[in-house]
């Protein structure tokens, strides 16, 4: 739904296509990262807090619909598959590894809630910049002037 509501907001100029790949690859990066946090013991405030100013960033840059949607889909995007899927198989990594589970799986919901925000958001800025090359385009033409529409 999320995606058709996009192409539809920007008349197709984002496809709905376009949005599911880059969500899904939203959602693959946050899970990669949080993989490389179980693994490594890194903390979670070296992803979360760079992640949070991108996605905040951004939000001066994109139009507000894009801004509203990217963190409605925040929480979307992190509750039935990250609770299901995704925690229980960091679990289980970090057990595997021989980590901490609570400090080494804690964190995925948040970086899973993030990734959505800053994709969204991107595709936000490729829709702006397409906008801004189609009005740079448009010829306009004054009122004395012959319009051929057909060329013999």
């Amino acid at each position: 739904m999320l995606n058709r509501q996009v192409e539809e907001i920007t008349g197709g100029e984002i496809s709905a296509k376009a949005m599911g790949v880059s969500l899904s690859v939203g959602l693959a990066c946050a899970m990669g990262i949080a993989m490389l946090r179980v693994l490594t013991g890194l903390s979670i405030f070296w992803f979360l807090v760079p992640g949070y100013a991108i996605s905040l960033i951004l939000m001066l840059y994109v139009p507000d619909i894009f801004a509203s949607i990217a963190f409605d889909s925040g929480g979307v995007a992190s509750g039935p598959m990250t609770a299901t899927f995704m925690l229980p198989f960091a679990i289980g990594a970090a057990k595997a590894a021989g980590g901490n589970v609570a400090t080494d799986a804690f964190g995925l919901v948040a970086m899973v809630a993030m990734m959505p925000l800053i994709t969204i958001q991107i595709m936000g800025v490729i829709y702006k910049i397409k906008l801004k090359v189609a009005k740079e385009q448009v010829v306009v033409y004054g009122d004395t002037e012959v319009i051929d529409l057909w060329e013999v």
